[in-house]
């Protein structure tokens, strides 16, 4: 779904006569993130000349693999799905973020908590990079804001032994979960808990329910509260979300949810990026063009980085709390 987003809006411009007089090409390659098929991968994308910068790897392991390669070749990476921040680097050069942290997910998350008067946390995270960072991250925030953690449960990254999981962390009688977590292993840990626990708040980093697993949850997802670092696409307040809507049905690629709007936002800093490397393209003036980005105006939504790696480039944060079915309450 990520991709539609990206070929949405590469497809509008290049209906519009491309980039200085160039369509854009969009090559997509699986690595069903596995973090050996993405080295894989992206060695091959490098070599190949004609591959100007890479956009969207998806997933911590993978973005790790990808900036082993990225970075020593000088080759722009835009907008890695992945908010760790162990690979936000000052020696990141060429690596240009659009989605805030995980750190600063973890710190609204401990923040709410604490004015809520929670006490008596537990985290479930996936037993992988991702969920290793993000859990240290969430036992800090917990302490710093004096909430106690009654432990943490690890969930399987292929999303098998979630009941295991659920069970284990009932046994704590948590007030409370903070999930760090993704995908099908969500799933797999927050049904079962919720049938023993159904009561206990459940709260998690932006991508721990990707849309694609949403249709699972039915009344699981009531009370589910998730940061969010990008706006809602739904909204009909937000420009930008009707920027990005229109778009994707004007250029007729599929999906138009959330983690569409991600794959679209991204193409757009990566256009923007494109225009002002001028006509004299090559990957040094693009990752150039992308460090000098300081305000891209989309709508009532901005993108722009600082004067220096890491580059990040949004500060956006909210905090999403789900009724029945996802659909959106506070």
């Amino acid at each position: 779904m990520h991709v539609e987003g990206i070929k949405a809006a590469l497809a509008n411009v290049n209906a519009d006569g491309g980039i200085h007089g160039r369509k854009i090409e969009l090559l997509v390659q699986d690595d069903g993130y596995v973090a050996d098929r993405a080295t894989k991968n992206i060695s091959e994308f490098i070599e190949s000349q004609s591959v100007l910068a890479l956009i969207s790897v998806m997933g911590t392991p993978s973005t790790l693999a990808a900036l082993k390669l990225t970075e020593p070749a000088r080759v722009p990476l835009v907008g890695p799905i992945t908010g760790a921040n162990s690979i936000r680097s000052a020696n990141g050069h060429n690596t240009f973020f659009v989605r805030p942290s995980y750190q600063d997910e973890v710190q609204q998350l401990a923040r709410q908590l604490g004015r809520f008067g929670m006490r008596d946390v537990g985290i479930a995270y996936l037993d992988n990079a991702f969920g290793k960072e993000a859990l240290e991250s969430m036992q800090a925030a917990l302490a710093n804001h004096k909430i106690t953690s009654v432990g943490a449960v690890a969930l399987p990254a292929d999303g098998k032994g979630g009941e295991q999981a659920a069970a284990a962390m009932a046994q704590l009688k948590p007030a409370g979960v903070l999930l760090a977590s993704t995908g099908t292993a969500t799933t797999g840990f927050v049904l079962p808990f919720r049938k023993q626990m159904p009561s206990v708040p459940l709260a998690g980093l932006s991508v721990s329910v990707i849309s694609s697993e949403m249709k699972h949850y039915g009344g699981a997802s009531r009370g589910l509260a998730l940061t969010a670092v990008f706006p809602d696409i739904d909204s009909g307040k937000l420009s930008v979300s009707r920027m990005a809507r229109e778009a994707m049905a004007r250029a007729k690629t599929g999906a138009i949810n959330n983690t569409s709007f991600e794959g679209w936002l991204n193409a757009m800093l990566m256009i923007e990026g494109l225009k002002q490397a001028g006509r004299d393209l090559t990957r040094d003036s693009l990752r150039t063009a992308l460090a000098g980005i300081r305000r891209l105006e989309l709508g009532d939504y901005t993108l722009g980085f600082g004067e220096k790696a890491p580059y990040v480039g949004s500060k956006y944060m909210d905090l999403v709390v789900y009724g029945e079915s996802f659909r959106r309450v506070g």
